[in-house]
């Protein structure tokens, strides 16, 4: 008989609340300043309230909620000027990324990225938007790895995951986030061992993603929080 810690399946559970929490509000079936009932929650999956508090204050490390003192959670609602900060401190930062991903890569790095474009190419065709989003994401995080400064992997790690919650607010629907063939232009000036090209395509597909949000004040509305996680 194989015994199974109580408290790994505890975390378990409650990293399967937060990933189906934060898959709502990338796919626009949460909407920013959504009030986030514990009771509604702990009816819609089955738990104890202490349960949700946890997967609540993790959402909230991850920017997803919001907790206000007496008032609960929210889901977080960026405004239009912090989206519009985030691209602008991106575009400070990754074209210099790309430009050093290329320079220190080695051939397993670029192997990576191969595999990974892979990964992103069948997320698209098969329409899994949070899949595409989440696979997107590590695509950045992926290039400042192989840049090799930890200052900067950290810093793009808190970058792309406010730009996937802006992304699920503010982009447009069935927009999934970056462009798997923007990427796959990245990539190739890995082929060629071109930095400046890799800096300039970056810079393009920063402002591609950024032409493509709706930055004006999304619409909020009542969800039934129950009817939305019950599983069928």
């Amino acid at each position: 008989m194989v015994n199974v810690d109580r408290d790994d399946l505890v975390e378990a559970d409650e990293s399967d609340i937060v990933d189906r929490i934060f898959e709502a509000v990338i796919e626009q079936r949460l909407p920013p300043g959504t009030k986030l009932s514990e009771s509604a929650l702990c009816e819609a999956f089955g738990v104890g309230r202490m349960r949700i508090r946890r997967s609540l204050l993790l959402l909230a490390s991850r920017e997803v909620v919001e907790l206000h003192a007496n008032r609960g959670a929210f889901v977080a609602s960026p405004t239009a000027e912090q989206a519009r900060e985030v691209f602008e401190a991106r575009l400070a930062l990754e074209p210099n990324i790309a430009r050093l991903a290329v320079q220190r890569a080695t051939d397993e790095d670029i192997a990576q990225l191969n595999r990974h474009l892979e990964m992103e190419y069948v997320a698209h065709k098969e329409r899994h938007r949070h899949d595409a989003i989440r696979l997107s994401g590590q695509f950045h995080t992926l290039m400042a790895q192989i840049a090799g400064n930890a200052v900067l992997l950290r810093t793009m790690k808190e970058l792309v995951t406010r730009t996937s919650l802006i992304i699920g607010i503010f982009g447009a629907p069935g927009v999934s986030n970056c462009r798997d063939d923007d990427h796959a232009a990245i990539v190739g000036s890995f082929h060629t061992r071109d930095a400046e090209k890799a800096a300039w395509m970056m810079t393009l597909h920063l402002r591609h993603i950024e032409s493509h949000l709706r930055l004006g004040s999304p619409e909020t509305g009542a969800v039934d929080l129950v009817q939305l996680f019950a599983k069928g």
